[in-house]
């Protein structure tokens, strides 16, 4: 139980978060990689456009290649699972618990502290949940990061629950 944290407050709904089971979520983003790379508004078309043409390409001057076997791509997921470090963005939870037009802030609390931020700037945050391929069970369950990685060096540790104001 100590795993689970509560997001609640001025909010429609109150939602409980399971960070044990975000490894298997498809919205999970590697957090080595996450704060170095930069991320621009995409246009979905243009950018479908464009693969599809590189691909193209490639077979027209190389020839068709075979994708790697699903074997191998499970071998490599897995490994990767194992061994990563993975966080998940915020944004969705809130969104879920359908923030009350009154709200305004988001408290982070902690074993020893309350962070307050704004509900803006709290949609940008991600959750931290697993270091080296292990869960954060000395300091967790989560590190909250704010998403300039701004305390990429120094997340908010040891948080409890969140609550919105």
């Amino acid at each position: 139980m100590e795993n689970i944290l509560i997001l609640s407050g001025q909010v429609k709904y109150t939602i409980t978060l399971d960070p044990t089971v975000w490894i298997f979520d498809d919205r999970k983003v590697d957090l080595t990689t996450y704060f170095s790379t930069t991320s621009t508004p995409s246009n979905d078309l243009e950018e479908y456009t464009k693969s599809i043409s590189k691909h193209w390409d490639r077979e027209i001057i190389e020839g068709a290649v075979y994708p790697p076997t699903l074997k191998t791509e499970k071998k490599f997921e897995k490994e990767k699972v194992l061994t990563g470090s993975f966080g998940i963005p915020f944004e969705p939870f809130i969104e879920n618990a359908e923030p009350k037009d009154n709200a305004t802030t988001l408290i982070i609390k902690t074993t020893a502290s309350e962070h307050e931020i704004s509900l803006d700037r709290a949609k940008e945050l991600i959750l931290g949940f697993s270091e080296v391929g292990k869960p954060l069970s000395k300091d967790g369950p989560v590190h909250v990061y704010f998403g300039d990685g701004s305390n990429q060096q120094h997340p908010i540790k040891n948080v409890r629950e969140f609550i919105i104001k």
